[in-house]
């Protein structure tokens, strides 16, 4: 429809751009208030997945003894989802910087494992439910507790393909992997949906408070329940008395008690596209230019990394709001469509590829 692919000219852009022209994902119905990004923001945070899906959790532990907790989907009402064979993809979805599994990922979730994904959702230290263990959480792009769960998972599914999903502020850790990791990443393809590419800006610039105020909020209540063994570190009273996320952040990672250090170093070290260079896995964002908590698109968005990488590719919609990305009928986000979409090519890209190449030679 109204959607434009910005990418290197490559056979897999090619690729891309034919199957989801000729897919109906990008056709379909209309929201009825277009050009109402917050109402569509607010109706992706409070709208409940139908049916309820039902999680196993499983919880792993780090090399520090800290505990992340891997959220398996096994369909609704406890019956098994339309996938689960043994080389069955596995879909690693992330939710946002703040831990909250909204309505909308878990939709996701639910849509992928009707398609025959292996779904489970990535809880970092102390989100969603998940032990606090240690004194430590995890930065907004400290990638290393992921890079222990994705090493789990091919463990545990050494035949199947893996591939990530990343939604909002939660982009920030799964780029900060891709960078980083290069192509020892272990993942297949990866996605982001509205993604923060730029992390310092963002928090200096604050976001609407329909957003900012409930994720407060929601950490602050988190962070709470672990305030006596969090006191050794930082200051528990300037923690939950902070009136911002850049207030949070900062009272989290660099006023603490054994090793301060500047806004700026923390940046340094956390920003999601400092290593975006040596990223070499396919990932495509997409993105809305009515963004309410990305900001205006002219200073957000990172166009010159999708116009000369030939692995990043933008998916820029002129509407759909932040992670919203409505519509009526059956899925209710075509963006959820186009992300399943874009995994199905790129799966069909890379087998081809395999058959035109043929089998690698023994070594």
């Amino acid at each position: 429809g109204h959607c434009r692919l910005l990418c290197k000219p490559s056979a897999l852009a090619q690729h891309l751009v034919r199957s989801l022209g000729r897919s109906a994902v990008l056709w379909g119905g209309h929201w009825p208030w277009p050009r109402w990004p917050q109402l569509q923001m607010l109706w992706q945070l409070l709208e409940a997945p139908e049916p309820e899906p039902v999680v196993a959790r499983e919880l792993l532990q780090l090399p520090d003894a800290g505990l992340v907790a891997l959220d398996w989907l096994v369909g609704p009402w406890g019956a098994l989802g339309g996938g689960g064979g043994i080389s069955s993809p596995v879909l690693l979805l992330i939710p946002n910087a703040a831990g909250k599994v909204t309505g909308g990922l878990l939709q996701l979730g639910l849509r992928a494992l009707e398609r025959g994904f292996i779904p489970v959702i990535f809880n970092r230290r102390g989100h969603n439910g998940c032990p606090l263990t240690t004194p430590r959480l995890q930065p907004f792009g400290d990638p290393g507790d992921l890079r222990e769960a994705v090493t789990y998972l091919q463990c545990r599914h050494p035949t199947a393909s893996l591939l990530a999903v990343s939604e909002g502020s939660g982009s920030g850790l799964l780029l900060a992997y891709l960078g980083e990791s290069g192509s020892s990443s272990r993942l297949a393809a990866a996605a982001c949906l509205s993604p923060i590419f730029r992390g310092r800006d963002w928090f200096e610039a604050g976001m609407p408070w329909l957003y900012e105020w409930p994720l407060l909020l929601h950490l602050k209540q988190g962070l709470s329940r672990y305030a006596g063994s969090l006191a050794e570190a930082v200051d528990t009273d300037r923690l939950l008395g902070s009136r911002s996320l850049r207030e949070l952040e900062e009272s989290l990672f660099c006023r603490t008690r054994s090793r301060p250090t500047s806004w700026e170093v923390y940046w340094e070290r956390n920003e999601p596209l400092r290593d975006a260079d040596e990223a070499a896995v396919p990932v495509l964002c997409l993105c809305s230019a009515d963004d309410p908590v990305r900001g205006p698109a002219a200073r957000s968005l990172p166009l010159e990394l999708f116009r000369s990488s030939p692995f990043f590719f933008l998916l820029l919609t002129p509407r759909g709001g932040h992670c919203g990305f409505p519509r009526r009928g059956p899925g209710r986000c075509w963006g959820h469509e186009a992300v399943l979409e874009y995994f199905r090519a790129m799966a069909e890209f890379l087998r081809s590829e395999e058959r035109r190449k043929g089998p690698p030679r023994p070594r």
